[in-house]
This record gives structure tokens, sequence and C-alpha cells, in this order.
């Protein structure tokens, strides 16, 4: 695994300036009104970013070699497929929380924009510890095995966001008020400013956010440890996640053999670090591995109906 990087200072300029007015051009353009975002929205706007970020794999391919085309292709498809979760637990807490549909783009744009900065800060940490410490390498790798063979080993379980040690902590530190004001996250009531059920919302999404980033930024190093391609890759992913939630929130529960392979796909990156000093996986191998084990998945997911197990 080398540890070069294609990325020069001019193009993480060029790339991060590219993602902010993408942003700005999203809220402010698009979205500028709290709506609920429909079906076909969701559609348009999964197929725009979905483009951009093959049309950014044709540039690194052309422009870096294969190599690290199919690297950047490889690790856009593990976190998409990661991403999934996302979705699921996303669901968990607007319902939870009873969050308006018209609100929930809101809430997802700005954790979204917050899940950039503290994935930008997850790869470069990583980064470093590879590049000082070969040895992280394994402690990645057993980390995912035993994060993969713990997803597909336990059961369903109902979800709590209110229990998470992150977010009890953050509640006892803030005041807030019971009902939702709007869009707002943050009211004023008597010179006193308060956090709205909203905030409380934005808080519980960032704080998944975090917890599902230890396992997808080791995964998109057992990939490649080049910081722009392992960066980039996931940004385009975590960039589509939202119109992604709109398109699948209401099907997710129809795919329940995506566990199992994303539980796989975990244990595979995670072997293939572990044994990358004795025998290295090609990239177009680890490519097929992935796209294969989750379209095996979906398909089954659809063949066998969850009812009918």
């Amino acid at each position: 695994m080398s540890l070069e990087t294609v990325g020069t200072p001019q193009l993480w300029i060029g790339f991060t300036a590219f993602v902010l007015l993408m942003l700005v051009i999203d809220l402010g353009v698009f979205h500028r009104d709290a709506h609920e975002v429909s079906f076909k929205e969701a559609l348009g706007w999964s197929a725009v970013w979905v483009l951009l970020a093959l049309l950014f794999n044709v540039a690194i391919y052309v422009g870096f070699g294969s190599a690290r085309g199919l690297e950047f292709l490889t690790g856009y498809l593990i976190e998409k497929a990661l991403a999934v979760d996302n979705i699921f637990i996303f669901a968990v807490i607007f319902s939870y929380f009873s969050v308006p549909p018209a609100y929930q783009h809101r809430v997802l744009f700005w954790g979204v924009l917050g899940a950039l900065v503290m994935r930008a800060l997850f790869i470069f940490a990583g980064a470093a510890l590879l590049q000082s410490f070969h040895g992280i390498m394994y402690l990645f790798g057993a980390f995912l095995v035993f994060t993969g063979v713990k997803l597909l080993l336990q059961k369903d379980a109902e979800i709590h966001p209110e229990r998470n040690p992150l977010f009890r902590m953050f509640t006892s530190m803030i005041r807030s008020v019971a009902a939702y004001d709007g869009a707002r996250f943050l009211v004023r009531r008597n010179g006193t400013w308060f956090a709205t059920p909203l905030f409380l919302v934005l808080v519980s999404i960032e704080v998944t956010d975090v917890i599902f980033a230890v396992d997808s930024i080791p995964a998109i190093f057992a990939v490649t440890a080049d910081p722009f391609i392992v960066f980039t890759s996931n940004i385009f992913a975590i960039l589509g996640l939202r119109s992604m939630y709109f398109l699948l929130a209401g099907v997710i529960d129809k795919f329940h053999y995506l566990k199992i392979g994303l539980a796989l796909v975990l244990v595979f990156v995670g072997s293939k670090m572990i044994l990358m000093d004795i025998y290295k996986i090609p990239i177009a191998s680890s490519l097929a591995v992935v796209a294969a084990v989750i379209g095996a998945s979906i398909l089954l997911s659809l063949l066998r109906p969850k009812f009918a197990r």
C-alpha cells in the first residue's frame, strides 16, 4: 500500500471549493424554503451526485492512472454501501423525535456539513497513523473483521438515540425547549438562547456519523492510503447520502439481506489489511468482490422477501 498522494495543494483547494459551491447551490437555490422532498426530487439529486462522482472518477483515471481510478471507485462503492446503515438510523431518529418531513432535509444538510469536517479530521489522523506506525494497519484490519462478525451475528434490536452517552452529555449541558419552532435550531426566549428539538436531532445525526466513520474510514484505508483518494471518495458518497435517504427510507427494510452483505464486506476488507504484507489483493479484484457481495445481497432480498423467510 503506497502512502504517496496524488493530491496537490491546488487539487485540495479546488475540490473543497467545488464541494462548498455545490452545498451553497443545494441549500441556497434548490432548498431555500423548507419543504417535503418528493421521490422524484430525491431521484434527480441522487442521479446528479452519482454522475458527478463518476465524472470525477474518470478524471482521476485519466490524470493519475487506472490504479488510482480503481481505488477511488472501490472506496466510493464501499462507503455507499456502508451508508445504508446510516439511512436506517436517520429514519429511526426522525421517527423518534417526530421530525416533520419538511424539516428533515435541513437537518441532513447541516448534518452532512458537519460530517465533512469530521471525516476530514478522521482521514488525516488515519493517514498520519499509517505513515508513522505501519502496525496500525493490522489493528484497523482486526477491528473491521470484529465489526463485520459482530454485525453478522447480532439480531435486530431497537435503537434508542437518547441513550447514547454523547447525546446524554450534550443534553445535560444545554438548555432546550420542548416544541419545534419552524425550521429553527435555536430560539431566543427572554434574552436566553434555547435549543429546539430540531437541534437535538442534528446532534443525534452528528453523533451517529462519528460512530459510523469509525467503521467506514478504516474500510477505505484497506483500499488505498492516499489521503486525497480516501477523502474524495468518502465525501462524494456522503454528499449523496441525503438524497439517497429520501429515495430509500421508505423501502430500506425490504433489503433485509443487505446487512449480511455489509458484514461480509467489512470482514473482507479487514482481512485484506491483515494479509497485505503477505499477499496484496489487486484493486480490480477487491472492486469485483465488493460489488458482487453487495449486488448479491440486494438481489437475494428482492428474490426472497422478508415475509418468506
